[in-house]
């Protein structure tokens, strides 16, 4: 991509010709049910809130504000794709910090294959957390098993190329409050 202006109308190709999965109203539903179970299991333990950055961000910063509840907030950046559509290696840009003893939730936009969240799970509980819950806004539905199941789901996607609500495209559409597909 050369330019700004290419990058601008790729995205707005994409979008244009991408098929609407979740609307906004539907999204903010599946947030409000998990947000209330999060509450309903941990709103007595002081959780340690760890976000997976960078596609966490949209589900974390809608959710904080309907956990209504004392928590402490930190994040976590690990990543497995880098720039490739299919995982690789793990690479911890930022490692959990202070989770000895703790109730620890991992937030992440999507479960995907479930390597890269089974990875963090296994890495906070070696660090000495008390317990590690995990939430996803979205569970991608495929055709074979997953090391981890997510204990929180906002929504099942199905096996196609999803974006928007902290998911991306080709680094673009992150910012959208609903959730779509590639054609």
């Amino acid at each position: 991509m050369n330019t700004l202006q290419e990058k601008y109308q790729l995205a707005q190709q994409m979008f244009q010709s991408a098929e609407l999965l979740f609307s906004e109203q539907e999204c903010d539903c599946a947030l409000q049910r998990i947000a209330d179970d999060i509450t309903r299991d941990l709103s007595e333990c002081y959780p340690l809130v760890l976000p997976i950055m960078g596609g966490a961000v949209v589900f974390t910063g809608k959710l904080l504000p309907l956990l209504r509840f004392p928590l402490d907030f930190d994040y976590i950046h690990i990543t497995r794709y880098g720039d490739k559509l299919q995982g690789g290696t793990f690479k911890w840009l930022r490692e959990p910090q202070n989770v000895s003893g703790r109730d620890v939730i991992v937030l992440d936009d999507i479960l995907d294959e479930g390597y890269t969240m089974a990875a963090v799970k296994e890495h906070i509980m070696q660090a000495g957390a008390k317990s590690c819950r995990t939430a996803v806004f979205a569970n991608k539905l495929i055709d074979k098993p997953k090391p981890i199941q997510a204990d929180y789901i906002g929504i099942n996607v199905p096996n196609r190329y999803v974006f928007g609500y902290g998911m991306d495209a080709k680094h673009m559409w992150r910012n959208l409050g609903a959730i779509y597909a590639l054609k």
